[in-house]
């Protein structure tokens, strides 16, 4: 369900997603990328339990308030929303965006709720990489 705080934002929306657990320059890249297409830019975000299931046990970093709080004091997001599944469908399906941005290392097909996306008229766009950028390298390389 679309938290109330969201409802009234007007449309279109853009919508993009991800754990975001140690925000790093290709966060901003994606976030800045998805903004450029829209008016308002909601960001679903997983919950801690979801990304324990999906990262394993020694994650998240940051929890889930703390990942929150970050990702709506940046000028480009205009609502966080966490979701507890492992994948953002049911949220995709309540904002209905009319841009889902996700980053390059996905295809088309393989972005979670491309085919509604494009099935109501919307698009799909793939963000740019940033090189070098990666939460799992960054926690590798604090542990060595």
């Amino acid at each position: 369900q679309l938290p109330q705080r969201l409802a009234g934002l007007p449309r279109p929306l853009v919508f993009t997603n991800g754990v975001f657990d140690l925000l790093h320059p290709g966060h901003l890249s994606l976030i800045r990328q998805a903004r450029s297409g829209c008016d308002k830019l909601i960001v679903g975000m997983n919950s801690d339990a979801s990304v324990k299931r999906l990262k394993g046990e020694t994650r998240p970093v940051q929890g889930e308030d703390a990942r929150a709080l970050v990702l709506s004091a940046l000028a480009d997001v205009d609502g966080v929303v966490i979701f507890g599944e492992d994948t953002p469908i049911e949220l995709i399906k309540n904002i209905r965006p009319a841009l889902l941005v996700k980053g390059a290392d996905y295809t088309v097909a393989t972005v979670v709720g491309s085919d509604l996306v494009l099935g109501w008229g919307g698009e799909v766009k793939l963000a740019e990489l940033v090189d070098g950028q990666s939460t799992t390298k960054t926690i590798a390389k604090l542990r060595n």
